[in-house]
């Protein structure tokens, strides 16, 4: 039970991880901005 919970938690987490890039990416006023946005979320998850 303890890691069907865990599995969720990871898959929620990651789950609003990506809707916040996506927000992040709709919101960037140019290319640039948006390929530094994209770089440092590859890097970090």
């Amino acid at each position: 039970m303890n890691t069907l919970v865990e599995k969720y938690r990871q898959r929620r987490t990651a789950h609003r991880r990506a809707r916040a890039i996506n927000r992040a990416l709709e919101r960037c006023p140019s290319q640039a901005m948006r390929d530094e946005l994209l770089t440092i979320a590859n890097r970090d998850y």
